[in-house]
């Protein structure tokens, strides 16, 4: 009898798409999720497990075109599959769906609070954000769970996400120069994870601190580089 494995008769992601050419409303849409994505790279250095897409095509059906989130983050695949690195995130090929997608909204809706919260509930997203920066009476941030097939809001500012094991929520803070409201992710205490930035600022602090105890005991800190 013939064998065959049902995959072989799917497109991969070499064969769709990896663009729909349609741009981003504004910059934030990119740089809200890029910051995400660089601080779970800093705070999550050795695992593998992990892969977090920033306006990145998700094919759920060979036969639709791609959807294609602010931001998402997946656990339980591969973080890099090649030096090529994904051009796509492909569901039959993956797996597994995203535990979390972000939607950032700007001035020209796209349907963040109806059709695509719908939809991202069929499609079996368990955490569901929403931030809207232009709000000023309701809450800015929505992070909404999975539960028997519809989406609860969950309450807070930052919110405990245990299946990723980290809070997501919002403050002031500077990033690439631009002070504002950005997103962070949090430990389960509460403390915000620093930026890459932050990181290299610490780093430096502790060296000029280090340099200057040298400096007191009469060593040179430069003669030991």
């Amino acid at each position: 009898m013939l064998q065959y494995d049902p995959l072989d008769c799917l497109p991969s992601a070499e064969d769709l798409p990896d663009s729909d050419d349609t741009p981003v409303d504004n910059e934030l849409q990119d740089l809200i999720p890029g910051l995400l994505k660089a601080i779970l790279a800093m705070a999550w250095p050795e695992r593998m497990d992990w892969f977090f897409g920033v306006d990145m095509g998700i094919y759920y059906d060979p036969d639709e075109p791609a959807i294609v989130p602010d931001g998402f983050l997946s656990l339980g695949v591969e973080r890099i599959l090649d030096e090529n690195l994904r051009l796509s995130y492909v569901l039959w090929e993956e797996k597994r769906v995203p535990t979390m997608v972000l939607e950032v909204v700007s001035h020209k809706r796209r349907g963040e609070y109806s059709t695509k919260k719908e939809f991202y509930a069929q499609l079996g997203i368990l955490y569901y954000v929403i931030y809207n920066p232009l709000r000023r009476q309701k809450a800015r941030l929505e992070v909404y769970y999975l539960a028997d097939g519809k989406y609860k809001l969950l309450p807070g500012n930052p919110v405990w996400l245990p299946e990723i094991g980290l809070k997501i929520g919002y403050e002031r803070g500077t990033y690439l120069g631009i002070t504002r409201e950005w997103l962070y992710w949090y430990d389960e205490s509460g403390r915000r994870l620093l930026t890459p930035e932050e990181r290299v600022q610490q780093a430096e602090k502790r060296a000029q601190i280090l340099a200057e105890q040298l400096r007191k005991l009469g060593i040179d800190p430069d003669s030991l580089i």
